[in-house]
Parts: structure tokens; sequence; C-alpha cells
């Protein structure tokens, strides 16, 4: 008679046998989250107006703004750590993610001038980054892959890339954003042209690597019904970092007044639900949209519009998108305050619950795994962003760096 365990390692072995393709398949289309940090904000700055100093000269305006209107920001805030902490980070680095925008930013150019601009661009982003004055993450967005814009698109990025090379430019933490993508066939086309971009230009295999805009209601759902999105995260593979919402545009496509167009919107809200369980385990990031309402004008205004940007840069972190646009450096101080007071204000129970779970100690929650991962992630989050002091997640959960990472891998 066959003992129970001999039983069950039959069993075992025949699933092993059943399920291997299955195993292999959500391994390699679920990894889990893609490592390393993942910046707050991606600014958008047309290409006509972009230069080797933007990024100093974004966090000298923003400074400017906050300083005129220093009292109203502070009560706004209403916490001073926050508030000097963007200042810090203001005087440091005040743009963590640039794309120099060849699309919806840059209109009204023949080909003569964008093909002039696209070589300014890439030696000014060359010329930044020898001076350490490039934001840490970077990238070009290049007009859409139908068929009207697609020649003009391809000529920009080739001879980006060529300028960008011939003067030393580094790829590392670079992306192309492809907007408009409608198709699963135009993410198949990216992942070819990048590939033979490589192989024309010398760049080693895989070094280019680009993230989709979903602002059109076809790549949410299709005509059979299904949610394209999600067969394009898998058609991008390795090289598809991110899916970034874009507010206006998908909008418009659905028919909402110009007045009502917003990140906070329903429509706008449903699509970004459908991309978040798209993405999930893929290891490709989410961004939020931008506001079109800028903090311009008098203190009345620019108060009006910091109080809009920080409702909505607070709601998109509490759902999920841990990214976003920004239009103007007077939206950078709001950024970084909504973003510092997110993760600042449930760090004391994030750090008990994880010193209670990494200490196997029984406290009034009782987290499993899951939710373990999540409380890591964002407190690592926090640390990445600047919210947070390694010192304080030290001393208030005995975790080191090392061991917080290790917490949000599966």
């Amino acid at each position: 008679m066959t003992t129970p365990e001999d039983l069950a390692i039959g069993v075992v072995q025949r699933l092993d046998e059943l399920l291997a393709t299955a195993d292999a398949e959500l391994a390699a289309g679920y990894p889990g989250e893609r490592p390393g940090r993942q910046p707050v904000h991606t600014v958008y700055v047309p290409a006509d107006r972009y230069d080797a100093h933007v990024v100093p000269s974004y966090g000298a305006a923003a400074l400017w703004l906050l300083d005129e209107h220093a009292p109203a920001f502070d009560a706004l805030v209403g916490d001073p750590d926050v508030v000097a902490r963007v200042r810090a980070k203001l005087t440091t680095e005040p743009v963590e993610d640039l794309r120099v925008d060849f699309e919806d930013g840059y209109v009204g150019r023949s080909d003569v001038e964008e093909d002039e601009d696209v070589v300014l661009a890439a030696r000014a982003l060359a010329e930044s980054q020898q001076a350490r004055m490039a934001a840490p993450f970077g990238g070009i967005r290049i007009k859409c892959f139908e068929a009207a814009t697609r020649r003009r698109s391809i000529r920009t990025l080739t001879a980006f890339l060529s300028a960008f090379r011939e003067h030393d430019g580094d790829l590392d933490g670079w992306v192309v954003t492809l907007p408009k993508v409608t198709r699963v066939e135009q993410v198949e086309a990216m992942v070819e042209t990048c590939a033979r971009l490589e192989q024309g230009l010398g760049l080693a295999e895989g070094e280019l690597r680009f993230e989709i805009q979903v602002e059109t209601p076809q790549s949410i759902i299709g005509a059979d019904g299904t949610a394209p999105i999600a067969r394009m995260v898998h058609a991008g593979g390795e090289r598809l970092t991110g899916l970034h919402f874009g507010t206006y545009d998908y909008s418009a496509s659905c028919g909402i007044a110009a007045e009502y167009q917003a990140l906070d919107h329903a429509a706008t809200d449903h699509a970004k639900l459908v991309m978040q369980a798209a993405a999930a385990g893929t290891g490709v990031r989410l961004s939020d949209g931008s506001t079109n309402i800028l903090p311009v004008g008098g203190e009345r205004e620019v108060v009006a519009a910091w109080e809009n940007h920080l409702r909505l840069v607070r709601r998109s972190l509490e759902r999920g998108f841990y990214q976003g646009w920004d239009l103007h450096p007077g939206q950078l101080p709001t950024r970084f305050a909504a973003t510092y007071a997110f993760y600042r204000d449930a760090l004391p129970s994030a750090l008990e619950r994880l010193a209670a779970y990494t200490q196997q100690t029984m406290g009034g929650i009782a987290d499993e795994p899951a939710t373990a991962r999540a409380l890591a992630s964002y407190v690592l989050r926090g640390v990445q962003s600047g919210a947070v002091d390694e010192a304080e997640v030290e001393a208030g959960a005995g975790l080191g760096s090392d061991r917080l990472t290790q917490l949000t891998t599966r």
C-alpha cells in the first residue's frame, strides 16, 4: 500500500510536470517590483526651451516663488520639518526626472527647426550631465507611431541618440516616452525600433528602454472588449519601464468638456485602475498625469493652485501612483511637500508594524507577508524620496537599508 508521503511526492511530481510552462510564464511575466529608485515626478520641458541649465533654473524659480509666498506655503503645509526638507530638495535636486518634449509641448515647428532643436537638445543634455546639473533620470518624448507622425518620430529619435552619443551622453536612467499608443502592435514596433537603433548606433543590447503614455481609450478597452494595456505591458518586455497617464488627451478622447477634465475625474480614475491591474507584479511602474492649473499670478491664484496640486498629488499617492507629471517650476514645492507629508504621516505606524513583523511579536495588527512587503516598500520609497532618514528607520524598526530592500521582494 502506498504511504501518504509517497502519494504526496507522486502528486507533486505530476503537478510539476503539468504546471511547468505556467510556472515559467508566471515567473517571467510577473517578476515583482523593479529594483531601484523610482522618481517622484517627471518634468516635461518643450525641446525648443530646453538648455543645459534647465534643472538649476527650475530650482531657483521654485525657491523664488516659495520665498514670495513663504507664510502662505508654510501655513498650507503645516509641518516645519516638511517645509525644511522641501527647501533643501529644491536647492540640491529640484528635478528628479526630466523629459525633453518633441510632442504636445512642442508645436508649430517645421521639420528643419525640429532637426536643429534635436541636435541642440541632445548636446545640452550631455553637457548638463557632464556638469552634474542634469536630473538623475531623463529622456525624450517623441511623436506617436501613427502613420502621420511615424517618420518624424523615428527621425527625431535617431538624430537625438546619434548626437547624444557624439557628445558623450550617458543613457543610464534614460527612457523614451511613446505617446498616444492605441495598439499592441505599436508597442511591438517600439521594441523592434530599440533593437535596430542599438545595432545601428553601436549601443549595448537592451540599453534603450521606453515607457508607454496611456492617453487613449483604445489602450484601455479594445474593440474586442479586452484590455489592450495588459497585452502592451507584456509585449514591451524588459524594455518597458513604465505607464504614464495622459490626463487631458484621455479626458478629451472620452468626450469630457474641457472645464471638467482633471486627474480626479471618474473617467480618468477608471483608466488608471485598469493600468494598475495590468502592471501589478510586472515591474512596470506607474505614473499619474498632470494638472494644468498652474501657480501663477497673485498670491490668491498661486495658493489656490498649490492647494489643488497638494490635494491631487496626495490623492495619487494614496491610490498607489508614486510618480506624476509636473509642468511648471511652481509645482515643484507642492510636489515635494505632498510627497514628504505622505511618507511621514504614517511612518511611526509603519515602523511599528514592520518591527512587530520582523521580530515576530504580536501587536495590534497581524500583518501577512504581502502587507509586510507593502509596508517595507512604503518606508523604502520614503527613504529614496528624501522624506525619511535611514537613521529613523533603524531607530524605529531596527532595519538597515539592505534588510528593508530584502523585505520588499517576494
